[in-house]
């Protein structure tokens, strides 16, 4: 590889909101986040079903038809 080319990578400390920390390598020696894997719905396992209806039961509920 060429010198003088390339980023230099430094090791970088990532805060979420939720308070949880971790060190990774970046160009930045800090970051904060607003959410990770450990409160994200999906990572978690509290992931809740937005969708409940499907297409044909929304229709038929929009024009009242059975």
């Amino acid at each position: 590889m060429k010198k003088g080319i390339h980023p230099e990578l430094v090791d970088c400390t990532v805060t979420c909101a939720c308070g949880n920390t971790f060190v990774t390598k970046s160009q930045k020696s800090e970051m904060k986040i607003d959410i990770c894997n450990e409160c994200h719905p999906f990572f978690t396992g509290s992931e809740r079903m937005v969708d409940t209806a499907g297409r044909i039961e929304k229709f038929n509920a929009r024009y009242n038809k059975k």
